[in-house]
């Protein structure tokens, strides 16, 4: 017998009186061979003491079962809702998912994608951290692994995107808040090296700019998207001599902090300061008050990506068209009244 240190697949092979296809197709979990063999040919495996390297055997096939998702930040429950639309259409596919959190870090990234790439992945699903340069996935193309991003793009980069309109999506946004009169708005959350921000941000002056909104009463705040960032910009925006009255947030998580952070100040989200966020993630339509948002179908998404990415793996490609995904605003009472007819007598005023 085989000493277990160097246990082969020939002697698996020769244990079992089978050949050696005939062991590799049970490692490989294959439906292909009797079940009486696929038992003996086991039973040799605990026999010499074999130990298989899937890892290694990984790379030596075509591609793996195995396909990354690589997510900028999960602690963003639309990150995770995105996550689970994708891990829908693999697991029915018999697919493999590997999730793995950067937390925004570029430098993380390129671990988890180096080794993803070591293990032999089938293909990554990728929304790109901050800080991503578009070199960053040059290996990975060169070696001819699929890739596909997800919300976020990366500027001269010809990987496939899926996102949704984040520009009109803003537009709406901030057309619902002049429509229902102020005058005085503010942009929270984002950073300006974000493809995504500086569309959302177009979509938003555009419409004030559309809509008679002076640059002078609009008012651009960078900062974290997440609660932390929410909580700085309307902070920040309240020390202005002339405050704004209403803000669309770069996502749902900085709209949740916008709301932490006038409770602190005694302020009611809705009439005494209008928010609106970006993505409609579960917890927005239940936050209170509830929250308007735009919904960009998050699930569906991570669906839509989940197929290209089954698509590209199986035509042995890399390139796919891009594709943005629809959006709507979503009303809910963190609005407010209409200020234009708020001091009328009741019944003449909206609560949207």
């Amino acid at each position: 017998m085989a000493s277990r240190a160097k246990a082969t697949i020939f002697d698996i092979a020769r244990e079992a009186g089978v050949s050696k296809s005939t062991v590799s197709l049970v490692l490989q979990g294959s439906g292909l061979i009797r079940p009486e063999t696929a038992v003996k040919v086991r039973k040799a495996i605990e026999d010499v003491g074999y130990v298989y390297n899937r890892g290694a055997a990984n790379l030596r096939k075509a591609h793996s079962n195995v396909i990354g998702m690589v997510i900028n930040d999960l602690t963003n429950p639309f990150f995770a809702e995105l996550a689970v639309g994708m891990e829908r259409v693999f697991q029915s596919a018999g697919i493999v998912p590997f999730i793995a959190n950067t937390a925004e870090n570029p430098v993380r990234q390129e671990e988890v994608l180096k080794s993803l790439m070591e293990q032999g992945v089938a293909g990554l699903i990728v929304s790109p951290a901050r800080g991503t340069t578009p070199g960053a996935f040059r290996r990975l193309e060169l070696a001819g692994v699929p890739v596909v991003f997800a919300m976020r793009r990366l500027p001269e980069s010809r990987i496939p995107v899926i996102a949704p309109d984040n520009h009109r999506g803003a537009y709406l946004a901030a057309a619902h808040l002049i429509a229902k009169g102020h005058r005085r708005l503010a942009f929270f959350g984002g950073t300006s090296d974000l493809v995504v921000y500086q569309e959302r941000l177009g979509g938003f002056r555009e419409a004030c700019e559309t809509l008679g909104i002076s640059a002078r009463d609009v008012l651009v705040v960078e900062g974290e998207t997440n609660r932390r960032g929410g909580l700085a910009c309307l902070d920040t925006a309240l020390t202005m001599a002339e405050p704004p009255t209403a803000a669309l947030c770069f996502n749902d998580a900085v709209a949740f902090g916008v709301m932490l952070a006038l409770r602190k100040r005694r302020l009611e989200p809705g009439p005494d300061f209008a928010v609106v966020g970006f993505d409609d993630v579960v917890e927005a339509e239940h936050y209170m008050p509830a929250l308007t948002s735009v919904a960009v179908d998050t699930a569906g998404l991570g669906e839509r990506a989940a197929h290209v990415m089954l698509k590209l793996i199986q035509s042995r490609t890399t390139r796919a068209e891009d594709h943005v995904g629809a959006v709507n605003l979503v009303v809910r009472e963190s609005c407010g009244p209409d200020l234009r007819t708020r001091n009328r007598p009741t019944g003449t005023g909206g609560a949207a």
